[in-house]
Parts: structure tokens; sequence; C-alpha cells
């Protein structure tokens, strides 16, 4: 069953087209990113499904009822849809309690009961009675949280919900947030920018560029199989060389590529390489490469590489796991995994 349906939608501001022609569904128990850089659309469609736009075309549906489309919407009040926001929106003058209690249009003795129960599923009951501003960012977006979903809504939307977290306490609450979030059987759509974040998070991620659908499936279908050089980089640092087609084939500085059966011989490419692609053999297999720099960035490290082919000399960047004793100026060689490496058409 479909809990969340966009058919065909469009939106405009001021007649300047935002989104064109999106479908797409979210079902109960599944969380669906938006992905994409500012300004694709991501916080309209989250805008759209809770009723603070109106779409120029197409439908949206909620629990199979039609709440959206050009000519008729069903407020945001009537939708029964939670809204977690970028800025969490809590009331100042209110406890935590109280900013959980205020969206609840039951008896107070029961909203009361509810209440704490979300807090103790978010561990920040002990916090009840104590005032937004006396609390740290990832315990006031948690008080955001428990108040979007105390009414028990079958759809949430979270806009960016980690935004304003360091990057420490950003991967400890969105654990604790996504077994939230299976535990509520809601369905849940998340706008976000970062790739790892959504690949965490999501069941299916929805990437977004200028208005448009790039590509949507699992994470790991968007990581190993995308269909854009656009959606490569979008799920990782990559290397970039560029050649040409002969016989399906792309001849490079740093190997032969197989090529789309679709190209024509004389086609130009990109050769897509993820840093986690190049392999620096302990061997004597592969290219001869020089390395120029070598850089610990905690769980892995990056090095900078460069292959010198007749008088042009090749930049590539190599992401290997933790520390490394690889000294600049030293010889190295390298392979190239073919499972993380794409041709697209330049």
């Amino acid at each position: 069953m479909t809990m969340l349906q966009f058919s065909e939608i469009g939106h405009a501001y001021n007649k300047k087209i935002s989104v064109r022609d999106i479908s797409f569904n979210v079902d109960p128990g599944e969380v669906v990113s938006l992905l994409g850089p500012s300004g694709c659309g991501k916080t309209t469609l989250l805008r759209l499904a809770a009723g603070l736009e109106k779409p120029i075309s197409g439908k949206i549906f909620l629990n199979n009822r039609l709440t959206s489309n050009s000519n008729n919407i069903t407020p945001p009040e009537n939708r029964g849809v939670g809204y977690m926001f970028q800025d969490y929106a809590l009331f100042p003058h209110l406890t935590v309690l109280q900013n959980v209690i205020f969206g609840l249009s039951v008896d107070k003795e029961m909203a009361l009961r509810r209440a704490v129960q979300v807090l103790e599923e978010l561990s920040i009951d002990s916090f009840k009675d104590m005032y937004p501003h006396e609390l740290s960012g990832g315990q006031q977006q948690r008080v955001a949280l428990a108040r979007a979903l105390a009414p028990k809504p079958s759809v949430i939307l979270l806009d960016e919900p980690y935004a304003g977290l360091d990057s420490r306490l950003r991967e400890r609450i969105r654990d604790q947030m996504l077994h939230v979030l299976k535990a509520s059987e809601a369905a849940a759509l998340m706008v976000t920018h970062d790739a790892e974040e959504a690949m965490f998070m999501s069941d299916r991620i929805v990437v977004l560029s200028e208005g448009n659908i790039v590509q949507i499936g699992r994470p790991v279908n968007l990581y190993s199989q995308p269909t854009s050089a656009f959606v490569a980089e979008f799920f990782g640092e990559v290397n970039k060389v560029d050649g040409v087609v002969s016989e399906r084939k792309v001849l490079t500085p740093i190997g032969v590529f197989s090529a789309p059966s679709s190209f024509p011989n004389g086609e130009k490419v990109s050769v897509i390489i993820r840093h986690e692609a190049l392999i620096i053999d302990p061997g004597k297999r592969g290219v001869p490469a020089e390395v120029m720099e070598s850089r610990l960035l905690g769980r892995t490290s990056l090095i900078h590489l460069s292959v010198k082919k007749g008088p042009k000399e090749l930049h590539l960047h190599a992401r290997i796991p933790g520390l490394n004793s690889i000294e600049p100026g030293s010889s190295v060689r390298i392979r190239v995994d073919p499972a993380q490496t794409f041709v697209f058409k330049a």
C-alpha cells in the first residue's frame, strides 16, 4: 500500500519552474530521501507534500486520498502529516513536554501519556521540564522529532534534520532516529544534500537536478549503477579521465575500459573512476605512478598520484583504508577496480 504518492507534479515560483513532471511514491515504514544540490526542488517537494505549496500540474495522494492538484488543496492541518523543520521551530516559551503536547488533539491525560511515551522512545524524557534554549542542538532535534511523531502521523516529512549538528553528533543521532522512524511504521520523506546521510537513512533515494528526477533507486544501486556522471559524482569523489571509443573500448593512460555497446567509434567519453577504485599494488602489476602527496583523513588516507604518459601528466586521487606509510616522491604501481569505474558521454 502506498502512503504518499506524487503523480506528474509540477510547481513554479512566480512563473519560474521549480519542479517538473515528478512521480514517485513512499510506502508505510519506508524512508525515502530527496537528494540533490541546492535549488534542485527538494524542499519544494516536501512543502507540496505538507500542503504548504500548491502544484500547477499533477496530483498528490495521501493514503490513496487526493490531497493536492492544480484546483484544490487540503490544508496542512487536515492532512495527518508530521513535519520536522530544518530549524526545528520549537516554541521558546514552552517546555519540552509542552512543545510535544502542543500538536495533540486528544484529551489532556491522553496527550500527556503520549508525549511522555515518545520522549522516552527518543531518550529525552529527563529533559521534559526544560526549555528549548537550555538544550543542545542534538537534544532540540530530538524534541522536534518527538513533536512530529507524537500524533502518530501516517507520513512524516523531514527537512535536512541533521543540518545544524556537528559531524560526530550527527552520526550518533541519525542512528537513533532511523530506529525510531522504522518503529513508527510511518512513511518518511527526508530532504538532504549529503549523499552519505541519504545512503545511511534511506530505503530508496530520489536524485534531483534542476527540478527533474535524474535517478531513483536503492542506495546500493545508485552507488554501483549510476546512470550519469552527475549521479556518480554525487555519491563520492571521483577521478575523470577523457577518452575516445574504439571498438567498444576506451584507451586511457591507466588502462583499457569497456564502453557501452551503444557508443559508436570516435565517441568522446569521460571515464569516471571513484577514488576508492584506484588500487596501489604492492607488487609489480599496474601502471607506474609517482606519489605527490599523502594525507591521513582518519579512517582513510588520500593519496595524490601522478601518471606520466609521454609529454602528458595525469593527476589522480586514491583513497585507501587507514594509516599508510607511503612517502611523497615514492614510485608505485596502480590498478583500477572496473566495478567502480563508469563510462559516460563527455
